[in-house]
């Protein structure tokens, strides 16, 4: 019958410009490419979608994290004020203390002399020297209710013309009210090395009969006592200028002038 023929299929014709198709061949190529590595045995491999990789934050995060700023530096802010605050309060508290103590007690610096000075003999003609000063020091605590104790660690210093002759200690011990304390400080010095210049107004000074200027420098530690109050430890300075006679054991004070400088508080200085 004609409905059961079969025609003949014509093949297609290539297209102008195409490539034609390399037939696929289930051989392996024989080139030089090696196929991707695959994950090693044993590892894992996650894949993260990049939309959650490159994702910001949300807005009310980058709010919250402001608002913790501005309120963590607003309690450093408070917490600076309080701490001002109680240091104002202590500084008034002092300055009211140190006013009650002064009108009740009415504190007066102490007064201090030195009555004699015993020099051991100098051969000033050697290139050094080794002096030895026994200072005869008066003091006087003229206050009625205010005791000074004074401690170790004190120094006191003799210089002529800017150069030290000996050093000393001032010795510890309670000094009561209305009380007058007289002590021998003995001063030292070795190996001293005066210059020429020294040397020569030394020597003239005492060949002529002239007056020797010399300087006496101290300070002590004290501790101030009013009433039942005892305060911490506070620094005495002295100053005294003296002038001698002569450099030997009868050696007269010709003129002295002494000044005292007790600072309790920066504030209040006797």
């Amino acid at each position: 019958m004609m409905s059961d023929r079969v025609h003949p299929v014509q093949p297609e014709e290539p297209v102008a410009g195409a490539t034609p198709e390399t037939p696929r061949s289930s051989e392996p190529r024989s080139g030089n490419v090696d196929p991707k590595p695959g994950p090693q045995p044993g590892s894992y491999v996650i894949h993260v979608p990049k939309d959650l990789v490159l994702r910001t934050p949300p807005e009310g995060n980058a709010r919250r994290a402001k608002a913790y700023a501005r309120r963590a530096a607003r309690r450093r802010r408070s917490c600076c004020c309080l701490l001002l605050a109680w240091l104002a309060a202590l500084l008034v508290l002092l300055a009211a203390a140190a006013g009650v103590l002064y009108l009740v007690f009415r504190p007066r610096a102490p007064d201090y002399s030195i009555d004699a000075l015993s020099i051991a003999p100098l051969n000033l003609s050697a290139a050094a020297v080794s002096p030895q000063f026994n200072a005869t020091v008066r003091a006087d605590n003229p206050n009625k209710k205010v005791g000074i104790y004074y401690r170790h660690g004190s120094d006191i210093t003799v210089t002529y013309d800017g150069v030290t002759l000996c050093t000393g200690a001032w010795p510890a011990f309670y000094h009561a009210p209305r009380n007058e304390t007289v002590f021998v400080a003995v001063l030292t010095g070795s190996d001293i090395r005066l210059s020429s210049a020294n040397q020569q107004s030394l020597l003239a000074a005492e060949a002529q009969g002239q007056q020797i200027p010399l300087r006496i420098d101290a300070k002590v530690p004290v501790r101030v006592k009013f009433g039942a109050v005892t305060s911490w430890t506070i620094t005495v300075k002295v100053k005294c200028d003296i002038a001698v006679d002569k450099l030997t054991e009868n050696a007269k004070i010709v003129s002295k002038n002494c000044h005292v400088k007790v600072k309790v508080f920066k504030f209040l200085v006797l």
